[in-house]
């Protein structure tokens, strides 16, 4: 008999209330108790589930690194023609562009940070006018 498994990527925090209310926010998503009093989940329609636990000497990642590497970042998929909207809302409720190399036009993925400092990704699932792969 296999055993029912439920994934859930966790973050820690200084301040797991305020980075749930930010993720449920930008997710729609509803924001539940955790197990234990350090800990706060978000759980979504669409099947999505954060978790987030207080660590009293949290230090945000140091991203981007110098050798180019995301290590980890959550990845947030957005129709392509929703994308600088979605950019734009992330910003609105805390999160921080992340500078990039390049200004040549449109870009099928937008990296950011949370108010916490880790990073994560809105990445288009179509074509926004060209065609373009939903990298990141």
């Amino acid at each position: 008999m296999t055993v029912q498994k439920t994934p859930v990527i966790s973050l820690d925090c200084a301040e797991p209330e305020t980075l749930a209310r930010f993720y449920a926010e930008l997710l729609d998503a509803e924001i539940r108790p955790g197990p234990t009093a350090d800990d706060v989940e978000v759980v979504g329609a669409a099947g999505v589930r954060l978790a987030f636990r207080r660590d009293l000497g949290f230090a945000p990642p140091s991203w981007p690194r110098p050798e180019d590497s995301l290590q980890a970042h959550l990845r947030i998929q957005v129709a392509a023609a929703d994308l600088d909207e979605a950019e734009r809302e992330a910003v609105s409720l805390g999160a921080r562009p992340v500078g990039t190399d390049t200004d040549d036009g449109p870009r099928p993925v937008r990296l950011l940070s949370d108010p916490a400092g880790h990073s994560f990704a809105l990445a288009a699932t179509g074509p926004a006018g060209e065609p373009g792969p939903a990298t990141g």
